[in-house]
């Protein structure tokens, strides 16, 4: 069920705003993990067994694996796009300092907490590019792009902040070994308390436009309805996806929007926008062949009901992709295709899956004198 938050803001946002001109941010910093990074784990020293890098990753645009974990690209490629500024480069890829259009700082299989949180519990994390991490890194990048202060604010101040998609992997580690969601919901403060904290630090830092998102409906997701494949009819809603996983993914989302609530009080000259990835992809599973989709079935699998098989990931070796991924919604049972991630993206920058509005918000900053050129 949707928010009343969710509802308001859908309900108000009738109208959609097609052109980035009103929206003048000169670049992007962005945070997360695999829904966001464009190359950051391929180029650290952690990169080399990855099933992301082999292909048939990166078929659909760039026709060879790019470190993203998609056929193509990702919201935000997309983002990048609709704000006319070049596509987002990895932090770690990134020579001689210079950002133009900013920089990445997300990481494949990284989580909004530290990895001794996780070990403490009995959950093994196989990377520790935690939220933390990669603040740490845009504070560095900061000491070589800002020559005075003045200069330094006005890079910070006319960027946009993607604060995630961040924290989902400190829900996907416990559920992959079966930990119970009432242990998982007891992980939800801490998550979003990593995640307010880094937006504290960023808007003390001089950050006015953050966008920080919700998490997906997990329980319709290849992975998840495979390993949680049940005979019990009522565990599953009528579109086929787990009640108890959307359920949880709902819960989280309400806890996070109610923490921007309240830092919104206390910052009340920064624009700090939820990214509604929920609602946005819900209607993409309820109902595929309104967007041009088959179904539940992955892309780039092996084999069981979703075409997903744990155990045999999608570039490894007798692996094939679909012929055609831009039918599909998800891509290899965890990260859904190009074209899913396209039609979240319009909702998210011209149509209703933002609070407040993104394209409202671009037209009331420019007529106030918000951006500095």
């Amino acid at each position: 069920m949707w928010s009343v938050i969710a509802i308001a803001f859908v309900i108000a946002s009738s109208s959609l705003f097609s052109t980035a001109t009103a929206c003048p941010f000169s670049s992007i910093f962005s945070f997360g993990d695999s829904l966001a990074d464009t190359g950051n784990l391929f180029l650290s020293s952690e990169s080399p067994s990855n099933h992301c890098f082999f292909p048939p990753y990166g078929e659909t645009f760039f026709h060879h694996p790019s470190g993203r974990c998609s056929d193509g690209r990702l919201i935000i490629d997309f983002i990048a796009e609709w704000l006319e500024i070049p596509m987002v480069k990895p932090y770690l890829g990134m020579k001689g300092w210079k950002a133009e259009g900013g920089a990445n700082f997300a990481v494949i299989g990284a989580t909004a907490l530290e990895s001794s949180f996780f070990e403490e519990r009995g959950i093994h994390i196989p990377t520790n590019y935690s939220l933390t991490v990669q603040l740490n890194w845009f504070k560095d990048l900061l000491h070589h792009l800002c020559h005075s202060s003045a200069n330094c604010h006005e890079v910070i101040g006319n960027s946009l902040f993607l604060v995630g998609e961040i924290g989902g992997n400190d829900f996907n580690y416990p559920l992959f070994i079966r930990k119970s969601i009432a242990e998982v919901k007891t992980y939800v403060p801490y998550v979003i308390n990593a995640i307010a904290s880094t937006i504290n630090e960023l808007i003390s830092l001089g950050a006015r436009t953050l966008i920080v998102p919700g998490n997906f409906p997990l329980g319709c997701n290849a992975l998840y309805l495979t390993k949680y494949e049940t005979m019990d009819k009522n565990q599953y809603d009528q579109y086929g996806c787990l009640k108890w996983l959307n359920h949880f993914a709902e819960y989280y989302n309400q806890k996070l929007q109610s923490e921007l609530h309240r830092l919104r009080g206390f910052h009340p000259h920064a624009n700090i926008v939820y990214a509604d990835h929920y609602n946005a992809a819900l209607p993409l599973f309820q109902d595929p062949k309104k967007f041009g989709f088959t179904g539940l079935e992955i892309c780039c699998g092996m084999g069981g009901p979703y075409n997903y098989n744990e155990s045999v990931d999608c570039g490894n070796p007798g692996v094939i992709a679909c012929d055609d991924p831009s039918k599909h919604i998800g891509w290899d049972g965890v990260h859904l295709t190009e074209a899913a991630y396209r039609l979240i993206a319009n909702g998210l920058m011209k149509g209703p899956y933002s609070l407040p509005q993104i394209s409202t918000l671009c037209l009331m900053n420019v007529s106030s004198g918000y951006f500095h050129s």
